[in-house]
C-alpha cells in the first residue's frame, strides 16, 4: 500500500507569552496522526516530566518525541559546564532533525521550543531559515516559544500568538502535574 503524503506542508509558529504553545502544537499533531499520518516532535530545552511523553506511548509509531535535553532546570539556572552539555544535546537534535528532513522520515514535524533556542542563542535565526527553507514540500513544520524572530514569522504560513491575560503563577500558583507538564 502507497504511504499518504500531505500534498502541501506549510509552516506554523505558535508564540507569544501565554500557556498553550505547546498544547496547540500537540492538538494538531493529534489531528494529523488520526488522518492516518506520521508525526514527530522535537522537543528542545525540555528533559523533565510531561504527561505528553505518556500519552503519545499509545500512538507510536505514528506519532513520536523524541528529546535529546536531560536539564531539569531553566537554562539561564544552569552553570556554564551544564550549558555546554545542553548546547551539545541541542547540537546533536538539530543534526536529527536535519536528517528527518533530509529522509522525509514524516509529515508534520515539531520543533517545541526552538524560539527558546534562538532566545538563549544555542542556534542561530539563520540555521533554522535555512531549515524551513529546504524541508520537502509536503512536510508540516510547527515551530513553538516566545518572541518569534521576524526573519521565523515573514517565512512562516501561519503565525499564531497565544497572549497571557491571566495567569495562576501572578497568585503563586506552581506548575501542576497533568495541566502545565
Amino acid at each position: 500500500m502507497e504511504e499518504k503524503r500531505l500534498t502541501e506542508g506549510l509552516v506554523h509558529v505558535y508564540t507569544g507569552d501565554g500557556k498553550g504553545k505547546t498544547t496547540a502544537a500537540l492538538g494538531q499533531a493529534l489531528r494529523t496522526v488520526g488522518c492516518g499520518y506520521k508525526v514527530f516532535m522535537v522537543q528542545f530545552l525540555k528533559g523533565g516530566d510531561s504527561g505528553e511523553l505518556h500519552s503519545v506511548k499509545n500512538l507510536e509509531p505514528d506519532f513520536q518525541i523524541f528529546r535529546f535535553d536531560t536539564a531539569k532546570k531553566f537554562f539561564w539556572t544552569l552553570t556554564d559546564e551544564e550549558k555546554q552539555v545542553v548546547k551539545s544535546n541541542i547540537d546533536k537534535a538539530f543534526a536529527f532533525v536535519e536528517e528527518v528532513l533530509q529522509q522525509e522520515s514524516c509529515d508534520l514535524l515539531i520543533l517545541d521550543e526552538i524560539m527558546g533556542v534562538l532566545s538563549n542563542k544555542i542556534l542561530t535565526v539563520q540555521q533554522v531559515c535555512d531549515l524551513i527553507k529546504n524541508k520537502p514540500k509536503h512536510m508540516e513544520l510547527i515551530l513553538t516559544g516566545r518572541n518569534v524572530p521576524q526573519e521565523i514569522a515573514e517565512l512562516a504560513d501561519y503565525v499564531s500568538e497565544i497572549k497571557m491575560i491571566k495567569h495562576p503563577f501572578q497568585k503563586g500558583i506552581g506548575a501542576r502535574e497533568g495541566i502545565e507538564h
